[in-house]
C-alpha cells in the first residue's frame, strides 16, 4: 500500500504498536538524542518516537520512524525487504528477457500486468498541495525543533532534509539528503559532498556566477524519504524511484519561489538559494562512523520562505555508533539493489554490509567461483559501481558461506588467505567523512579474497574440505535427541 503522507504512515505504525508518544517536554539539545539512542539499541531497533512537546518549538518531532527492517518494509508496502527485492528482480529479469529476444506478440501480453508498475514511475502533479497550506516569509529555522545531537557538534543540524535541486543545463532534477547545520534564523550549511549530484549542479551555477535555487522538503512519505538516500545512477530523479517503491505515483508540486519540483506531501518546504561565492565552516558533527566528522567549508543555504501543512510534524534522525535508524535504511539499499548487482555481475550470489562497517565501509560478497582471479574481478566491479567506490573493505567468500553470518565469514577470512596472494590494494575515491585516509576523499581500499584456491591461482597443495557431519547421522540424532536427556 502507498501512504498518503508521513502522518498516514505514523498512523499505520501506531495501529501496529510500533510508535510511542512522549507527552512530557523534552529538549532538542542533546536530550532527544540520548533518549533515541537508548531506544534504538533495544532489540529490533525499538519503536518510533513522537515527541509531542519539544522545548522552544510548537511542532512535534518524529524520530526512528524507519528504525527496523519491519518498518522499512512497511514503508514500501511489503512484508519484508526481500519481498520487495523479489519484485525488482522479477522486473529486471523480464526487461532483460525482452532485450535478448523481443517478440511483440509475446511482449505486449506479458507487459500488461506490469503497466501499473510503469505508470507509478511518473510523478503526479498536484495543484493544491498539503505542503503549501500555510506560507510564511517571517518564520525561520528558530521555529523548528532542530536537534543538537552530540556534545561536540558545531551546532544544531537538520538530519533528514530532502534537498531538491535542478541542473541548470539539462533541467535534470535531483532529491538528495545532505545534512544542514543551522547558523542562525536564516542561514544553514549545505553539506553536499563533491561526488553528489547536488554538488555537481552547484559547480555549474558557480561557473555561471548565478545563485542556485534550492528547496528543502521535511517530512515526506517514507518511500520518498528513503529514495533520496538511494544510490541511483546519475541523472535518475529520485521521485521516479519513489513511485516504484510505493506502487503509486509520487506527488509533486512547484515551489512558490523557484518553480523547483518538490514533494507535495511534505510537512514543511524550506525555500531559498545557495550563493556560489559564499562558504562557511560547517561541523564538527557526530556522524554514522561513530566519530565526529571534521570541520570543513561548505556552501550556505539562505532561507527565504517556509511553506507547511496546517499541523505539521518535524522529522529527525540521529546518527552515531550503530545500530541507528540509518542502518536500517542502508539495509534496505543492500537488499533492493542486490538484484541489479547480480544481473550485472552474475557470479554474485549474495552480499551483506555489516553494521560494524557502518555499511559503506565494508561489503561481504559470496560468489559462484568458476575461474582463477574471479574474486578480484568482482572486487573491481563493485568498486566501479557508484557509491560502492567508497567501500574501504570488500571480503569475497565462496557461495557456501552466507555473507550475513559474520562469524563464518571471519572463520574463512582468518583461515583461507595467504596475505601476499589474497590481499588486493586499490587506490581510489573515499567518502568525505573518512577520517583515516592521509588525504581527504582519496585513499587505499582493501580487498580480501577468502575463496578456495587451486593450482591455477598458485596453490599447488590440496585444498581441505570443511568439517561437516554425515546427513544420515544428523537425521538419526535429530530423531533421538529427546532420548539423550540433554
Amino acid at each position: 500500500m502507498a501512504y498518503d503522507d508521513l502522518q498516514d504512515y505514523m498512523a499505520a505504525l501506531e495501529s501496529k504498536g510500533l510508535l510511542r508518544r512522549v507527552g512530557v517536554e523534552v529538549d532538542p539539545e542533546l536530550e532527544i538524542t540520548e533518549i533515541a539512542d537508548r531506544v534504538m539499541r533495544q532489540p529490533g531497533g525499538g519503536p518510533a518516537l513522537l515527541f509531542e512537546k519539544v522545548k522552544g518549538s510548537p511542532y512535534p518531532l518524529l524520530i526512528n520512524a524507519m528504525g527496523s527492517e519491519e518498518r522499512m518494509a512497511m514503508a514500501f508496502g511489503a512484508s519484508s525487504l526481500d519481498e520487495k527485492a523479489a519484485e525488482i528482480e522479477d522486473l529486471i529479469a523480464w526487461a532483460w528477457k525482452q532485450l535478448r529476444g523481443f517478440n511483440i506478440l509475446k511482449a505486449v501480453p506479458e507487459a500488461l500486468p506490469k503497466l501499473p508498475v510503469a505508470l507509478s514511475l511518473f510523478p503526479r502533479r498536484v495543484s493544491r498541495p498539503k505542503c503549501q497550506e500555510l506560507v510564511s516569509d517571517e518564520e525561520g529555522f528558530s521555529s523548528l525543533p532542530v536537534l543538537k545531537c552530540w556534545p561536540l557538534d558545531g551546532g544544531r543540524f537538520l538530519t533528514l532534509p530532502l534537498v531538491c535541486t535542478r541542473d541548470p543545463e539539462t533541467g535534470v532534477q535531483n532529491v538528495g539528503m545532505y545534512r544542514m547545520q543551522v547558523y542562525d534564523d536564516r542561514t544553514a550549511g549545505m553539506h553536499w559532498h563533491l561526488h553528489k549530484d547536488g554538488a555537481h549542479f552547484f559547480q555549474k551555477y558557480q561557473a555561471r556566477g548565478e545563485r542556485m535555487p534550492v528547496a528543502v522538503a521535511l517530512g515526506c512519505d517514507p518511500a520518498v524519504t528513503y529514495a533520496s538516500t538511494a544510490p541511483l545512477p546519475e541523472g535518475v530523479w529520485e521521485m521516479l524511484f519513489a513511485g516504484f517503491l510505493r506502487g503509486k505515483s509520487a506527488e509533486i508540486t512547484k515551489a512558490t519561489l523557484s518553480g523547483l519540483d518538490v514533494p507535495a506531501d511534505a510537512e514543511f518546504i524550506l525555500e531559498g538559494y545557495v550563493d556560489p561565492s559564499e562558504v562557511r565552516v560547517e561541523g564538527p558533527f557526530g556522524d554514522h562512523t561513530g566519530f565526529y566528522s571534521l570541520e570543513d567549508e561548505y556552501p550556505v543555504f539562505h532561507l527565504e520562505r517556509i511553506t507547511r501543512r496546517r499541523s505539521p510534524v518535524y522529522p529527525a534522525t540521529i546518527v552515531g555508533i550503530p545500530p541507528k535508524e540509518d542502518c536500517w535504511m542502508a539495509k534496505a539499499t543492500e537488499r533492493l539493489f542486490l538484484p541489479l548487482l547480480k544481473q550485472l555481475c552474475p557470479e554474485i550470489v549474495d552480499l551483506s554490509m555489516p553494521l560494524e562497517g557502518v555499511f559503506h565501509n565494508c561489503v561481504i560478497v559470496s560468489i559462484k567461483k568458476r575461474f582463477p582471479g574471479q574474486a578480484r574481478k568482482v572486487m573491481n566491479f563493485m568498486w566501479g559501481m557508484g557509491q560502492m567506490m567508497y567501500t574501504k573493505l570488500i571480503v569475497v567468500v565462496d557461495d557456501d558461506v552466507k555473507p550475513s553470518d559474520v562469524s563464518t565469514v571471519a572463520w574463512r577470512a582468518f583461515n583461507n588467505i595467504d596475505a601476499r596472494r589474497d590481499l588486493v590494494f586499490s587506490d581510489g575515491p573515499l567518502d568525505a567523512l573518512d577520517h583515516s585516509s592521509p588525504l581527504p576523499r582519496y585513499g587505499t581500499r582493501l580487498g580480501i579474497d577468502a575463496t578456495r584456491k587451486g593450482p591455477e591461482e598458485g596453490h599447488t597443495r590440496p585444498w581441505p574440505s570443511p568439517l561437516s557431519m554425515d546427513e544420515h547421522i544428523k537425521s538419526l540424532v535429530d530423531g533421538r535427541w529427546e532420548q539423550y536427556g540433554l
